[in-house]
């Protein structure tokens, strides 16, 4: 199974319009962060983690092969803003998007035409589920299961498939959840900055919760432009905390 970190950015994406900082002005690759989604193939079977609006540039380097699912992790825009640039993939055949009942409503007002009974030409084929917490899909030969865990006050999806686990978004997590996170081997995390924020943890907070689940080997996601430039930064993670970047691959 092959796993590509897509974007790894924030909200804002890196570098943020105007902005002269030491990272949005960086010449390093590793600091321009498009926004947060990754891809997960086997031979057979292709998934997503989120489809932002940056969706379109992130696929143009990918081999043009069928999509088979979206997993959605929460309704906000750079989560969801690429939806309708799915349409080129459905050459292949309709794709299922899984998203929480929240979310899929909000999908259903904001993209209505792709729902509707007379699609006009052109709409990507896409095949709404709702999915809840602790619910397993099986796509192709790919098990997804969903964790729920709490974006400030707005419950959001965590995704596991075998011994990997995909979080991003993530402020705390009900203690119900955690046995759904025990025995990993790879655990990608949300780590903003710094700096205290509402609804996002730290880097610190992420690197604890890396330890308490015993994580041997996690990388970080959803960065903003408010922390060191990539080099510095992941110099001074823990040994097993590693600051993702754009178009990192995995094999597992």
């Amino acid at each position: 199974m092959k796993i590509t970190l897509l974007g790894t950015g924030t909200s804002s994406g890196i570098p943020v319009i105007g902005c002269r900082c030491p990272v949005c002005t960086s010449t390093d690759p590793r600091d321009r962060r498009m926004r947060t989604s990754a891809l997960v193939e086997t031979e057979s079977t292709r998934i997503l983690f989120d489809c932002g609006p940056d969706f379109r540039e992130q696929m143009i380097p990918q081999t043009f092969r069928r999509l088979n699912a979206v997993f959605v992790t929460h309704e906000h825009y750079d989560h969801v803003g690429g939806l309708d640039d799915l349409r080129p993939l459905c050459v292949f055949g309709d794709i299922d998007v899984y998203a929480d009942p929240h979310a899929a409503s909000r999908l259903r007002q904001r993209i209505p035409y792709c729902f509707v009974e007379s699609k006009y030409p052109g709409v990507p084929n896409i095949n709404l589920h709702e999915m809840s917490p602790h619910d397993t899909v099986q796509v192709g030969d790919i098990s997804v299961q969903a964790i729920s865990v709490m974006h400030g006050k707005l419950p959001i999806l965590g995704f596991r498939i075998g011994r990997m686990a995909y979080i991003t978004d993530m402020k705390t997590i009900p203690e119900s959840e955690l046995p759904l996170l025990q025995g990993l081997d790879l655990l990608f995390v949300n780590g903003l900055r710094h700096a205290t924020h509402a609804t996002h943890q730290t880097i610190e907070e992420a690197c604890a919760f890396s330890a308490s689940l015993g994580s041997p080997e996690t990388w970080l996601i959803h960065m903003c432009h408010h922390t060191r430039v990539h080099g510095v930064e992941d110099a001074l993670l823990p040994p097993n905390v590693h600051l993702g970047y754009d178009g990192k691959t995995f094999e597992i």
